[in-house]
């Protein structure tokens, strides 16, 4: 009886055996499979709206390249193509696009033509703040509305950054009232531009590579940039004597990391999370380099004492508010896309907008 029972016993371990055998070969198929894709490299193309290695946007661009290339041991490769270098800077959101580049960055306002609704991810005048803009992306529903507005066009996109809350720009005439706006020729972007020439004045849309010959030359009479750290960089405080602030037109300006969406796809899962991880290493420090650097170059113009700092006076601010009403008001109404964004956009700076008046504004006031 126990004969028969090991018998038994050892028959069936024997048919076990055999059908681990039998598996064997599967198994190492799949691993083999799963080695060949984990060693599939990549080599992307970044092109950028930016000067080469400029400061803050463009050098956040290099960081973000080179973080996914030593993140990903050399898998996937990014080569970064500066404005001019490949493509002119804003033909980038077309470049990814028909994916003669599988990555982009650049601001959403500068294909407009292409993307009306795309502005509401750049910069919206007398919108939200990075903080709350950074909120309304992550968690209130803004990125999957931006993704949903790219998809058409086979991209998909994630956040670099953003620029910071900027000044209102450099001026060779004052301002002192919304009579002072006609007919101002100014270098200014996306809606901005379009509130401008409401208010009587020509925008003008230049590159950043060219702003400062264009201040120099007279064919502009005001440009806005960003802030502090990149207007010095440029120069223009050299051009120009009076810096008008707030940044009404850009209360903080969202950059944008598009992605061929067949590149995109063709990544391997984990390749696919370093990049999503890089783009939030960037976009943490992004903001951080910004407020340190504005206070810094803001302290060297204030020393040099040589231009003069104004705020911009109530009536112009209501003027160009009014305006701005107008203007958003025309593009939700001919674009169904736009006003979904829009719906979005105002709820939630409703809401993060009271929190933020009785905490932040609050506790700034509070320590003067």
């Amino acid at each position: 009886m126990k004969r028969r029972e090991l018998l038994a016993g050892l028959g069936a371990g024997a048919v076990a055996l055999a059908g681990c055998a039998r598996e064997t070969p599967r198994d190492g198929a799949v691993a083999t499979v799963a080695a060949a894709k984990s060693s599939e490299t990549f080599n992307w193309k970044m092109v950028t709206t930016w000067p080469p290695n400029f400061p803050g946007t463009g050098t956040s661009a290099t960081e973000l390249a080179e973080t996914i290339t030593r993140a990903s041991s050399g898998r996937l490769t990014v080569r970064v193509f500066a404005a001019g270098e490949l493509v002119p800077p804003f033909e980038v959101f077309n470049t990814v696009s028909a994916g003669a580049a599988e990555m982009g960055h650049g601001v959403s306002y500068y294909w407009k033509a292409q993307v009306e609704a795309a502005q509401f991810f750049g910069a919206i005048p007398f919108g939200m703040t990075p903080a709350e803009s950074s909120a309304w992306l992550h968690f209130g529903g803004g990125m999957e509305l931006w993704r949903e507005l790219y998809e058409p066009f086979g991209v998909t996109v994630f956040t670099g950054g953003n620029t910071g809350t900027q000044m209102g720009g450099w001026f060779n005439r004052e301002i002192n009232s919304p009579e002072d706006l006609k007919g101002l020729k100014m270098r200014i972007p996306g809606l901005g531009g379009e509130v401008l020439q409401r208010a009587g004045g020509t925008p003008v849309m230049l590159p950043g590579g060219e702003i400062y010959t264009a201040m120099q030359t007279g064919s502009v009479d005001a440009t806005e940039w960003v802030g502090p750290y990149n207007d010095v960089g440029f120069g223009l405080h050299e051009v120009a004597d009076y810096y008008y602030y707030p940044g009404w037109q850009e209360p903080g300006a969202i950059l944008e990391i598009s992605i061929n969406r067949q590149a995109w796809d063709a990544l391997p899962e984990d390749l696919q999370d370093i990049v999503k991880s890089a783009c939030g290493y960037v976009e943490s420090r992004l903001g951080a380099e910004y407020n340190a650097r504005n206070a810094q170059f803001l302290e060297q113009l204030r020393n040099e004492g040589r231009i003069e700092i104004r705020r911009f006076p109530d009536s112009v601010l209501d003027e160009l508010r009014a305006h701005s009403r107008e203007v958003i008001e025309e593009l939700v109404a001919r674009d169904e896309k736009a006003a979904r964004i829009y719906a979005s956009y105002t709820a939630f700076q409703q809401q993060v907008g009271e929190w933020l008046d009785i905490g932040e504004r609050a506790a700034i006031v509070a320590r003067r």
